[in-house]
């Protein structure tokens, strides 16, 4: 979820095993004395740059909000099914919103992810946009994916505040200790999907903010934190899985989310098959110069994702992962208070 390896900038360092380019051929063409460098890139310019990405992912979430809205008020969502009490859509507004966030910050995370993977392994021939386009891109949509994730909290912890009745410190500090700690939040399946969900943000917003950084941390240290941002992604889609009461039970939308995973299982296979860096090609163990230890590592790489590809393909052509089929014993909540 956050921006490419290595992006196309002047003060971006070369990987010592990188292929030579033409400027560094010994008889290359000098450069035309006109050309100027490309400005480099900074915090404040992809967060310029990410308004027009930032405002179609809040027109998404309007519309996701709506469809939540009119599923409840048509009683055919499933999170009636878990929670019934929540029928009533002008008391319980603000937490299907929560919902929309973290559906667009779901969405927003798979795109980066997809981006990424786009551009750290071989690319397609064709691609809409250039790989600098692209780039800035994936910093973008990285960005935003971060702030949909804090206001899927932020309207998660609003949510338990005004369903409180005691005084406003108490409130506000249950809301904080429920949303942001982990181990706070002791309500049903809350219990283990919360700690995911936490997890998931506490490592998103610094991995998506190293990039700015990686010539303080270096680019190597940078490079190996950066492979974290799958570890981020696969965490948010279980806390999805776990308490997503729209994909509570076995059927087309839990499908659909196995669905989506699919393409970054295939992506990430060829990523580890036909990787960018020679020093990560997976040669004969004759011709290896690491260590066996580093050689079988990433041989059990690659075979894992191909074993994940198998499950996915298993999972989305039964239309079963062993989630719930059946609505809880105890459907009460908490989080709601009688007047």
């Amino acid at each position: 979820m956050n921006p490419p390896p290595e992006p196309a900038t002047p003060d971006a360092e070369q990987p010592p095993d990188a292929e030579p380019d033409a400027a560094s051929s010994p008889d290359a063409a000098p450069a035309p004395a006109t050309a100027t460098p490309s400005p480099r890139v900074t915090l404040r310019s992809d967060l310029r740059a990410s308004r027009l990405d930032g405002t179609v992912a809040l027109v998404v979430t309007a519309a996701v909000f709506v469809v939540l809205y009119v599923r409840i008020k048509a009683e055919t969502s499933s999170t009636l099914t878990v929670m019934p009490f929540m029928a009533d859509t002008g008391e319980f507004w603000m937490y299907y919103l929560s919902q929309a966030f973290g559906w667009s910050a779901l969405l927003w995370a798979w795109g980066t992810v997809i981006i990424g993977l786009l551009l750290s392994g071989p690319r397609p021939a064709r691609l809409p946009l250039s790989g600098p386009r692209l780039e800035r891109l994936h910093r973008t949509t990285s960005l935003n994916t971060i702030a949909l994730i804090v206001a899927h909290a932020l309207l998660f912890a609003a949510e338990l505040i005004y369903q409180d009745t005691d005084s406003w410190p108490s409130r506000v500090g249950s809301a904080v200790l429920e949303t942001f700690i982990p181990g706070g939040y002791n309500s049903g399946t809350g219990v283990w999907a919360m700690p995911i969900g936490q997890a998931a943000l506490y490592l998103a917003v610094p991995l998506g903010l190293l990039f700015y950084v990686r010539h303080r941390i270096g680019p190597k240290t940078w490079r190996i934190l950066h492979r974290f941002v799958l570890v981020v992604y696969v965490l948010s889609v279980w806390h999805t899985l776990l308490y997503g009461t729209n994909v509570w039970y076995d059927g087309a939308f839990r499908n659909t989310v196995w669905l989506l995973q699919l393409p970054i299982a295939a992506l990430f296979l060829l990523r580890l098959l036909r990787p960018a860096r020679r020093s990560e090609r997976l040669a004969s163990p004759s011709a290896h110069h690491g260590s066996k230890a580093g050689w079988s590592l990433r041989l059990t790489g690659r075979v894992a994702a191909v074993a994940i590809i198998g499950v996915l393909v298993a999972v989305i052509a039964s239309g079963r992962d062993g989630g719930r089929t059946v609505p809880p014993d105890d459907t009460s909540s908490t989080h709601v208070h009688d007047d």
